[in-house]
């Protein structure tokens, strides 16, 4: 740890998975006056650091008050009660480990190690993931970890294993500054990635006529109002617009025939379904004309490299997977794929997700992109981790969702929840609150108090956060950056690692989880990745912190460099023939379309003030100020054929849940679509649950909840004021 006198230092933004990097000023130094907070004690500040490779000293606004979050409102003791009707109060450190470890034992004793779950984060350094993987699937013997990447990116986790034979995203950063084409369908950039997309906008403004912009989403927004070209189709028809383009592609030869038939399998089937998606057919679907479906075709089959890059528009669908193969058909018909500038892109939506895969940190992995389900790669695993052959489970653990039904049915004893907060982000929740209330032992990591999951909890541990313990992350161009310690942590709060190891000495594991500092549990991780296509065993604390970032694969050996590193630029990719597949699926369309009782589609985003359920940036007043309330956004014409007012208050309805919300009338939006924006939870002041209207299925490949649409109903609502703070929801126990 720093001196708070001390020179400035780098770390990595703990937001969104942009991963920029941050240049980090201590409250005190030389001839200056120290830096305070709005309560006067002093705060360490932010700005973005010129030498990180990944953002090159760019930086938005949360990144740039991210030390304003550090101090207010924090857990700082362990609490308990037996029951949600009993008052949380304080506890030891000592009685909290001797009740989850009591329960573990008593689960595996009565209904095995299945009844024990954990849902952890992309907040995780790769030291807290690592663990909490060896600590689930090693010591206690059940895969029942998952994460909020099943939310956020496990379509494209499935679509990179599926076409190209592992995850990974081919791209860097780089090729934003090469790229003819950059091809953003289902991300609104301008306010979930605004760093990236910055970096875009410069290129237009200082090279002109070097890129052509489209954007696909059926909202206009900031990200729309850049395009050169935007499609505002449908909800629920990105696979549509895709094969349309894939079979104008083919009609006018506009494809790498020499590619295709060198590199890929899967061809012949791949034509054969696209034959039947003609321009007519498409646009009539999407809702675009057939001049806009030409002209995208034809900005894909020009000379130029193409980078298409996606988020949640894509990944959270029942046909996320396959709207990823999509994308990635295109880059191979067209052999757009390992050159520079060119190339299939997801943007992560948080600062570790991609730290969290290469941990194994969803339910069906093990680290080094390896699975549960194959046995060579368990054996291997049991050997680093020291464990018996056989103690990783064969099973595939519950995904989220399906936590959610364990806990419904009695299944579930133990439900470990850390570093997120599920109570604002799963789909469905009124039923989520429902299922928790069956679980004898809510057990919630959390680094702030009064969060919607902590509501719910039996015992409550105060985390550690970033700024408070050393850690890798590793961001959406697969670059590792090391966040130092920088700050003590306060009250009684720990770092997840420490406190997973501890359980794990608990059980009797204690030479598998005695660690002297968290260099040590990353210096195992590497070995897990080594000769994987993930692999990082030549990166250390040591390196890192000497270097600086690195991007992989970085095997032993390796010399650091800024320079980007692109995947299958020898065009040999992850599958047992080395060649990348094609993947015909037919378009399944929204799992919830529109009906007479439900005739309008809600999809839902995020502001560019907010992150996630504003556990950070609700204690900001210059973010808050952005955005004071959720607005839901309306056409014109359907906001007059429904009576409603702009300023007005609007009942939004699902078959699940009402919320209420103000009106924005507004023609960013298209007819018979409806946007709410995701962040407000039941402990805000201006709640607005608009999770609790979403339904829970999913693509049935990833497991991935269809997040982005849902059939409501809106009508005015009476003039009241606006639903406020609340405290432990009590009307969802009744």
């Amino acid at each position: 740890m720093v001196d708070s006198a001390a020179s400035s230092l780098c770390s990595q933004c703990p937001y969104c998975g942009v991963g920029c990097g941050l240049e980090l000023m201590p409250p005190a130094s030389k001839g200056k006056p120290t830096r305070r907070g709005d309560d006067g004690l002093p705060v360490w500040g932010a700005r973005g650091d010129r030498q990180h490779p990944s953002s090159l000293g760019q930086v938005c606004v949360k990144g740039a008050t991210v030390c304003d979050t550090l101090d207010g409102g924090r857990q700082l003791q362990p609490l308990y009660r037996a029951s949600l009707d009993d008052p949380l109060a304080p506890i030891s450190w000592d009685l909290a480990f001797e009740r989850i470890v009591h329960q573990i034992k008593a689960s595996l004793a009565g209904k095995g190690a299945d009844a024990i779950a954990m849902y952890g984060s992309g907040q995780f350094h790769t030291e807290d993931y690592y663990l909490a993987q060896k600590l689930l699937k090693g010591a206690i013997g059940t895969n029942n970890f998952d994460a909020n990447s099943r939310l956020c990116m496990s379509s494209a986790v499935a679509g990179y294993a599926r076409s190209l034979g592992s995850d990974g995203p081919p791209c860097s950063y780089d090729d934003l500054d090469h790229c003819g084409v950059a091809f953003l369908i289902g991300t609104n950039m301008a306010e979930c990635h605004p760093v990236l997309f910055q970096r875009l906008l410069k290129r237009k403004r200082r090279q002109p006529g070097s890129l052509q912009l489209v954007v696909v989403d059926p909202r206009a927004t900031a990200t729309a109002a850049a395009a050169d070209l935007h499609l505002p189709i449908r909800p629920g028809t990105d696979l549509v617009l895709l094969h349309g383009i894939g079979h104008l592609l083919l009609r006018q030869a506009w494809i790498n025939f020499e590619f295709i038939e060198g590199e890929t399998e899967g061809f012949a089937a791949y034509a054969q379904l696209i034959q039947a998606w003609t321009p007519d057919r498409v646009t009539r679907i999407c809702g675009i004309t057939e001049e806009q479906l030409q002209a995208v075709a034809s900005l894909w089959g020009g000379d130029g490299p193409v980078l298409s890059l996606w988020s949640m528009g894509v990944n959270q669908s029942v046909e996320g997977t396959a709207t990823v193969a999509g994308i990635i058909n295109l880059h191979l018909i067209t052999g757009q794929i390992g050159r520079v500038g060119a190339g299939p892109f997801s943007l992560t939506g948080q600062p570790n997700a991609m730290g969290g895969r290469e941990a194994g940190g969803l339910s069906h992995l093990l680290p080094g992109y390896r699975k549960v389900a194959d046995p060579l790669h368990r054996r291997a695993v049991e050997q680093v981790w020291g464990f018996q052959p056989g103690a990783i489970s064969p099973a595939p653990g519950l995904t989220a969702w399906q936590q959610v039904e364990a806990m419904e049915a009695g299944e579930l004893d133990l439900w470990w929840v850390a570093a997120t907060n599920p109570l604002v982000s799963l789909p469905n929740l009124e039923r989520v609150k429902a299922a928790l209330l069956r679980c004898p032992l809510v057990v919630v990591s959390e680094a702030y108090a009064e969060t919607e999951t902590a509501q719910y909890a039996h015992l409550i541990l105060p985390a550690a956060q970033w700024s408070e313990k050393e850690g890798a992350m590793t961001n959406s161009e697969r670059r590792v950056t090391l966040c130092p310690c920088f700050r003590p942590a306060p009250g009684q709060a720990r770092a997840d690692w420490q406190v997973f190891a501890e359980v794990g000495r608990r059980l009797g594991f204690v030479d598998q989880f005695t660690y002297a500092s968290a260099a040590e549990v990353y210096a195992e991780f590497v070995q897990l990745t080594a000769g994987r296509l993930c692999d990082v065993s030549g990166l250390s604390h040591d390196l890192l912190r000497l270097e600086g970032p690195q991007q992989w694969p970085f095997p032993i050996g390796t010399e650091p460099t800024t320079e980007a590193r692109r995947l299958y630029t020898d065009w040999r990719f992850a599958t047992p023939s080395g060649r990348a597949r094609l993947i015909a699926e037919q378009p399944m369309g929204l799992a919830e379309p529109p009906s007479e009782a439900y005739p309008l589609v809600l999809t839902v985003g995020r502001y560019l003030g907010h992150w996630h359920t504003m556990t950070r940036t609700a204690r900001v007043p210059r973010l808050t100020a952005m955005h004071p309330e959720p607005l839901l956004e309306i056409h014109p014409d359907d906001a007059e054929s429904l009576g409603l007012e702009s300023g007005a208050l609007a009942s939004i309805s699902s078959r699940r849940a009402s919320i209420t919300a103000r009106v924005d009338i507004t023609e960013r939006i298209r007819p018979g679509t409806v946007f709410l924006p995701m962040h407000w939870g039941f402990m805000q002041e201006q709640a607005c649950e608009v999770n609790a209207l979403l339904h829970e299925q999913a693509c049935p490949i990833s497991k991935q909840p269809e997040l982005k649409a849902a059939a409501v109903c809106v009508a005015p609502a009476p003039a009241r004021q606006l639903q406020g703070k609340t405290s432990i929801s009590a009307a969802a126990r009744l």
